[in-house]
């Protein structure tokens, strides 16, 4: 747990919007690093227009546990293997970073790993518009990481951006990006 016993979230930018639920929906993505030869990638999707929940947002692979899962493990693979069908013998999973708690009621298990290519990839077209890679450098680089705002139900509230080509990641993706670069720079 962290300083003050909030778990991280959507609240890190914006203290008051921290309610504890009483019943958060347990939920696991996988932070796939992919080792190419030419460096490490981040490997992230778009959403499809058309979902209800997040469209067209930048997301890692997950989702919800469901009863049969053994773990967040356990749910971050098989997520994975459904949205993109990436086969989980091409992932060694390496650790994971902070619980992250969203304010639509989530508490999510980001698990890093390390994916070897080569891989085919077959993305659920129903849910995944697109998956592409984002070099770790980028994310690592200081400048890379923004905090942006826009008023929201009467209220000014501020966010990660990591903008990228023409991709906007910000959100819960971008609250789990910033924890995967603090890791980073302390494990040197």
């Amino acid at each position: 747990m962290r300083p003050g016993d909030r778990p991280r979230g959507d609240h890190d930018l914006n203290p008051d919007m921290y309610e504890p639920a009483e019943k958060l929906t347990q939920a696991a993505v996988l932070i796939p690093i992919v080792e190419r030869s030419e460096g490490l990638t981040v490997l992230l999707t778009k959403r499809t227009a058309h979902l209800h929940d997040h469209a067209g947002q930048i997301s890692f692979p997950g989702g919800r546990v469901d009863p049969g899962d053994n773990g967040p493990e356990s749910t971050a693979l098989r997520e994975t293997e459904e949205e993109i069908g990436l086969a989980r013998e091409h992932i060694r999973l390496v650790g994971q970073l902070d619980t992250y708690v969203t304010r639509t009621g989530f508490e999510i298990s980001p698990l890093v790993g390390l994916v070897r290519p080569p891989f085919d990839l077959k993305p659920d077209d129903f849910e995944v518009a697109e998956v592409f890679e984002v070099p770790l450098g980028f994310i690592l680089d200081p400048a890379s990481q923004q905090r942006q705002s826009r008023m929201f139900q009467g209220a000014l509230r501020h966010f990660y951006v990591f903008p990228y080509d023409n991709y906007y990641i910000w959100g819960a993706t971008a609250g789990m990006l910033v924890n995967l670069t603090e890791v980073l720079r302390h494990a040197d």
